[in-house]
């Protein structure tokens, strides 16, 4: 994969490009406030109208969550794709990094640390490991297990984009100023403590709640 191994030498468009999706994100807003609100605010009116029965303002936060679960990401891998990543790629790179000398960990460790589901994981880090990226051995105190470790040149390329996604992370939040940015966390840390599998309430939950 030369283009790969080229790539990985490129930085990342900034600058002109950044500027180009602030204009292209302006222009977004400018026609939203033409059209009457964003995408979800359009369509809670229309819940409101056809369904005023049922309460809908929930979207109003997890519908742009969802949403911008598709911004954040096409954002990330236009930023990583000149190091040959997307960001499922990047974020085991970064994870293992981030880790400390030697820069290893087992799948499972690696995978409670990662921000997206074991979905696929294997084949990830086949993927990395072809690439040279990553290592994958037999854990010396235990036999039955495997550590996954960073090569050299997984190093070089984790310090290398690490910098530029970091970046990419605080033009997603250009929008808010520090005080802004730390409420935003705080809620978000809040709904996701609340709501995580092993700490959340029951599933069942949620239905009894709508009978009450």
């Amino acid at each position: 994969m030369a283009h790969k191994k080229e790539a990985s030498n490129r930085h990342p468009p900034q600058g002109d490009a950044l500027h180009r999706d602030n204009a292209a994100d302006l222009g977004r807003s400018n026609e939203a406030s033409a059209t009457g609100g964003d995408l979800v605010e359009r369509g809670i009116r229309q819940w409101q109208r056809e369904r005023p029965d049922i309460d809908s303002s929930g979207k109003a936060v997890v519908g742009r969550l969802l949403r911008l679960e598709e911004v954040v990401l096409r954002t990330l891998n236009f930023v990583l794709e000149p190091f040959g990543l997307k960001y499922h790629e990047y974020a085991v790179l970064a994870t293992l990094r981030v880790a400390g000398a030697p820069y290893r960990l087992s799948p499972s460790r690696l995978q409670s640390t990662l921000l997206f589901t074991s979905g696929g994981l294997s084949n990830l880090l086949k993927r990395l490991e072809k690439e040279g990226w990553i290592r994958r051995s037999i854990d010396p105190d235990d036999r039955r297990g495997v550590l996954v470790k960073l090569t050299a040149k997984g190093i070089r390329l984790a310090d290398e984009a690490m910098p530029r996604h970091a970046a990419a992370e605080l033009h997603l939040l250009r929008m808010f100023d520090a005080t802004q940015r730390n409420v935003l966390s705080g809620l978000l840390s809040q709904m996701m403590t609340a709501n995580a599998p092993e700490l959340g309430p029951d599933p069942g939950d949620a239905q009894d709640e709508t009978r009450t």
